[in-house]
């Protein structure tokens, strides 16, 4: 594996290559260390449940605030760029004489 001397010192920190620049072997997970469990589905569901309730979540007002706002916004960015679009296009028509 071909390295510069910065690969080759970053390996080195990290435990990865040797000295010469050679691979160490690859670590172990400690003999006594087991993967975790996985929750069951209904428990898994509970702790979805558990996490959305501390959710601070918006008032409607807030809502339909936000939605006027980006409603406005995407209306007003929509006509920007539809203007835009008919100007460059009028602007390459004229510059090559239709």
């Amino acid at each position: 594996m071909a390295m510069n001397r910065e690969q080759k010192r970053m390996l080195r920190r990290q435990g990865e290559v040797d000295e010469q620049g050679e691979r160490i072997a690859t670590r172990r997970a400690p003999a006594g260390h087991q993967r975790e469990q996985r929750a069951s589905v209904p428990q898994f569901f509970r702790e979805v449940r558990s996490e959305l309730r501390k959710v601070a979540w918006p008032s409607r007002d807030e809502v339909v605030n936000y939605s006027i706002v980006v409603i406005v916004v995407v209306i007003a960015l929509t006509a920007i760029i539809a203007g835009l679009d008919f100007l460059f296009g009028e602007g390459i028509l004229r510059l090559f004489e239709r």
